[in-house]
């Protein structure tokens, strides 16, 4: 079979303990994808000593800004690193995309008060200039679509130093802006709103049920030949929302 020359760029957006790092590696597992890992190494060391993620979390209002420009700012970096070495025909499956930055943590920050006004306005400015220059637009994104409560469940298990200070209220905050972005479509750009979108409902711990993760990586595995197509539904792959329990 001819290996298709086209290579795609896929993003796996969803709230923090959704499951997108498990999702990872079985799709690199069982489909061979490249995945492009969050940048959090450059987060939590900085020069010799500094951890910008655990400083954010700890005090939000100090570091928003910070953060959340080091944040798309790393990412396109990361991005650029690994389109140096894409092969042709490639799926590269990055892990959330600066599009999340930007509708979800950022946006989250200046609507709960963390980020005034004028550092929201040199945010968005910002990046504005940089995606536009030197970043990509996925040519699909992937929804883990979770419950805040479930999310907020898995953080506590995996017990990430950084994470122990994150409150449900700051889950089911992003949540909320998952939902404008991905599902509503709420004052979103129209060149990223019209980026094809699969739901998954990853209310189920998938790497604990084989069918399930058959299940997911199969639809992963659809949504992918519906991209590399030219047919109108590769245009909308959406997953009925009622499939999500929201509880």
């Amino acid at each position: 079979m001819k290996t298709p020359s086209r290579r795609l760029f896929i993003s796996l957006e969803g709230n923090i303990g959704a499951g997108k790092s498990t999702l990872l590696r079985l799709l690199k597992k069982d489909l061979g994808f490249e995945i492009i890992p969050e940048p959090t190494d450059k987060w939590q060391r900085i020069g010799s000593s500094g951890n910008l993620l655990d400083l954010f979390y700890k005090d939000t209002p100090r570091w928003a800004y910070t953060f959340q420009s080091y944040a798309f700012i790393s990412r396109i970096q990361t991005y650029l690193e690994h389109q140096e070495r894409a092969l042709p025909g490639s799926v590269q499956v990055l892990e959330r995309s600066v599009h999340c930055d930007r509708y979800c943590f950022g946006k989250n920050c200046f609507e709960q008060g963390t980020m005034t006004p004028l550092e929201w306005q040199i945010y968005t400015e910002w990046f504005s200039w940089l995606v536009d220059k030197y970043s990509h637009r996925p040519d699909g994104f992937v929804y883990l679509r979770t419950s805040p409560s479930i999310c907020y469940e898995r953080l506590l298990k995996r017990n990430r130093a950084e994470e122990s200070t994150v409150p449900l209220s700051y889950l089911e905050a992003l949540h909320t802006k998952h939902e404008e972005w991905l599902v509503e479509k709420k004052n979103v750009e129209a060149s990223v709103a019209n980026v094809p979108t699969l739901h998954l409902d990853c209310d189920i711990e998938f790497k604990d049920s084989g069918s399930n993760k058959n299940k997911i990586v199969a639809q992963v595995a659809q949504f992918v030949e519906q991209l590399r197509g030219t047919a109108p539904h590769a245009q909308s792959t959406h997953q009925p929302t009622s499939q999500m329990p929201l509880g």
